[in-house]
């Protein structure tokens, strides 16, 4: 009874397009760290950790924009996870049950070893979304070309810098040049965590 609630949510929620998720970042998210969140981690941790210190008071930030990628990977990783975990073979559940466990021992000791290889790649397939995510970080993470200092800090993630810049700074060699090292820096970072994490998963599968 609660798959049949939850499954639908979640693949509703995996369809909702980023600008969705963007436009309620600004309109909720924004506010709570900026009136909420914030005050409270600079009045609690900011004083021991600087990486908690409230450095920019306007809401816009890394936290905004991480929380976001969170509710939007999350429903992807949990919806490919679950349909993992259902393709692993009848007769391998049946087997765990006839010896005596119960569902959920089946479940923990059986299925989910059988599955630990697509869990992973759910995870990783979730991360690469998040890697490449443009329009919701463009709107809520504050596009400053700058390191942040703090974790309510802006920032600009190389998705969002090509976006913002592509079209207009074109005329400028060196600008297109740099834009383009961008994109090559963006491919080869989520090629290689997709492959290091391929390896893993190969690894995992051999040992289960």
């Amino acid at each position: 009874r609660v798959r049949a609630v939850l499954k639908p949510t979640l693949d509703l929620l995996v369809g909702i397009p980023s600008v969705v998720y963007g436009l309620w970042g600004v309109l909720f998210i924004v506010p709570l760290v900026r009136d909420r969140i914030g005050p409270w981690a600079d009045q609690t941790l900011g004083q021991v950790i600087p990486f908690f210190s409230r450095i920019n008071p306007s809401g816009y930030g890394l936290l905004s924009a991480g929380f976001v990628l969170g509710v939007m990977v999350f429903p992807l990783v949990v919806v490919v996870t679950e349909e993992v975990m259902r393709s692993t073979p009848r007769e391998v559940r049946e087997a765990a049950l006839c010896l005596g466990a119960t569902r959920w021992e089946a479940t923990k000791l059986i299925v989910r070893r059988q599955a630990l290889g697509g869990v992973l790649a759910a995870v990783v397939l979730g991360l690469s979304r998040a890697f490449g995510e443009t329009l919701a970080v463009m709107m809520l993470i504050g596009n400053t070309v700058k390191t942040p200092q703090s974790l309510f800090d802006t920032a600009y993630s190389l998705p969002a810098l090509i976006a913002n810049n592509y079209g207009e700074m074109m005329s400028v060699p060196l600008y297109e040049s740099a834009l383009m090292g961008a994109a090559l820096m963006l491919l080869v970072v989520v090629l290689v965590f997709n492959v290091l994490a391929r390896l893993v998963i190969v690894r995992i599968q051999r040992t289960v």
